[in-house]
């Protein structure tokens, strides 16, 4: 199996995830949250949060998916090491919250760096490869 395949069979399993993962957070919060690794559910309002938390995650992965729809691979391999960010980002807040380290290192941990690990293949199959300059066939005399 090529590279491109390899790429982009696991863009593809981090598009459909993310994707799941966000809708969940929006239609089921009290289900999902538990598993994100914090302490405690938030009071009063502050479920209103996990659904921004969900519309971040589909959003994110929107742009994932339109951007491997649309062939732009090079920008596919950027947005997903700068949406790996976002990950690396709730596994400082679940650790920062003192929340399950297993969580935080093992779900959001894992998942950003996997997400690193595809964007840097992505940019290598998409590398610029010097190209000689042409050279004109001899012509008949």
């Amino acid at each position: 199996m090529s590279l491109k395949k390899i790429n982009t069979v696991l863009a593809v399993a981090f598009i459909l995830f993310i994707l799941w993962f966000g809708s969940e957070f929006i239609l089921r919060p009290e289900t999902v949250a538990p598993g994100f690794g914090l302490p405690s559910w938030p009071s009063g309002d502050g479920g209103g949060f996990l659904i921004v938390k969900g519309t971040r995650d589909v959003v994110m992965a929107l742009v994932l998916g339109v951007l491997l729809a649309a062939g732009h691979r090079r920008a596919l391999g950027w947005a997903m090491l700068v949406e790996a960010l976002a990950a690396y980002g709730d596994m400082a807040n679940v650790l920062a919250h003192h929340g399950s380290a297993a969580t935080a290192l093992g779900v959001h941990g894992l998942t950003a760096t996997l997400m690193v690990v595809n964007g840097l293949l992505i940019m290598r199959e998409t590398r610029k490869v010097a190209v000689a300059p042409a050279t004109r066939a001899p012509q008949p005399a």
